[in-house]
């Protein structure tokens, strides 16, 4: 049964929440998926298909150059997300083995639904009729089924992918540590009624100190967690300490701010600030040892238009990455050499920090100091939480039509 007339009318309003891909501007005459980004938090972009990046483009990346290509050889040394909630999609490029993970969020399930595509209507329905059954209070029932979509989405590309799939605690409850480890609760049990082990769930949440005191509780109960919306070392160094499994560094963001404040239209990739940032990151984990995995996510081209791979390319080796499907395409496309820019021995012995920041364990004041001093990423966190906030209470406004 299609969604009721309130529902489609709310959904075409829904933008991206979670994905890297959001942050993205994209490569002329390459073909994306649907799922938009915010407007908020990207450049404005020309007019995409209405269709999304999907057999034709997926065929194509698996035509493409093969074992040489740029994909196998950043594959080799890079484990590899997708940044997309386009189930066919993700089938096609986990079928190229270079393809490991995926990001999920309730709202590419949304505006895929939009598509009269039987498996997200199916998402939809059933996550209202979960949450009616559960409870006769609309506003928890909305917010259950909010969490129920994330979580059937999340199975059924858990059925594509061998490796992890993120889903994201509502953005607001950024700032309530015990309603996050609540909620995150809460959707680790779905996953795990549905048979799904928590061990390939990463549960993401917004790099602000109540949401890395979260990660902190819920990593001693073995529910790894993926810290978004890092812009600095200062988000990075305190999720580490507290033991988080991942981060997700925006690289591409962290260019935009440096880009803006500086002036600067042309930067060499290795004189990138968002590279500059994420390489930081990289080798001070390796120095001091923590096994926290940083995979930048976000792509800019740090030389202008035609130079999309520029970042990509300077991080190649970090210990994973998120990529969106036209730059996966890229990649496939490229035969060029691809040199390893980042190793952990040599990443550690470059690191230029004397000593643990916090003496191993920053505490709230310093870190709110730090994060004061860092505009970027006071600015950009800010900036990402707002627009989360906002595309869920779209999301919310939708769900209810429903009840």
């Amino acid at each position: 049964m299609a969604p009721k007339q309130p529902l489609l009318a709310a959904m075409a309003l829904l933008v991206v929440l979670a994905p890297a891909s959001a942050f993205l501007p994209a490569a002329p005459g390459l073909l994306l998926s649907p799922l938009h980004a915010s407007a908020a938090l990207r450049p404005p972009l020309s007019p995409l298909p209405s269709r999304p990046f999907r057999a034709s483009a997926a065929s194509a990346l698996r035509m493409g150059g093969g074992k040489d290509s740029q994909l196998a050889q950043l594959a080799s040394m890079t484990v590899i997300a997708v940044d997309t909630g386009d189930l066919s999609v993700i089938a096609d490029l986990a079928s190229t083995g270079y393809i490991t993970d995926a990001t999920t969020n309730p709202l590419f399930v949304s505006q895929a639904g939009l598509s009269g595509d039987p498996r997200y209507i199916a998402f939809v329905d059933e996550a209202v009729a979960y949450a009616k059954s559960q409870t006769k209070d609309q506003d928890e029932g909305v917010a259950l089924a909010i969490d129920r979509l994330a979580v059937n989405l999340g199975k059924e590309i858990l059925g594509l992918v061998k490796g992890y799939v993120s889903t994201e605690v509502d953005p607001r409850l950024s700032f309530d540590a015990e309603q996050s480890v609540e909620r995150a609760r809460r959707i680790i049990k779905m996953y795990e009624d549905e048979g799904i082990d928590r061990k390939r769930v990463l549960i993401k949440l917004a790099a602000t100190w109540e949401g890395l005191c979260a990660a902190e509780v819920l990593e001693k109960e073995g529910i790894t967690c993926n810290l978004t919306l890092v812009f600095g070392m200062t988000q990075a160094v305190a999720a580490a300490q507290k033991g988080a499994h991942l981060i997700s560094p925006f690289t591409g963001r962290i260019h935009d701010f440096h880009k803006a404040e500086q002036g600067k239209d042309v930067w060499e990739p290795s004189e990138d600030m968002g590279v500059v940032e994420c390489s930081r990151m990289f080798r001070y984990y390796k120095k001091f040892k923590h096994d926290t995995i940083c995979m930048p996510a976000s792509w800019r081209p740090s030389r202008g238009a035609g130079f999309d791979l520029d970042e990509i390319r300077a991080l190649a080796g970090s210990d994973r990455m998120t990529i969106p499907p036209n730059l996966l395409k890229l990649l496939s496309d490229s035969s060029d050499p691809l040199p390893r820019m980042l190793e952990p021995v040599s990443g550690a012995a470059e690191c230029d920090e004397a000593e643990e920041w916090g003496g191993g364990a920053m505490g709230e004041k310093e870190f709110r100091f730090r994060l004061n001093q860092d505009a970027c990423t006071t600015e950009k966190m800010a900036q990402g939480i707002r627009a989360f906030v906002a595309d869920t209470q779209k999301l919310e406004a939708a769900i209810r039509a429903k009840f």
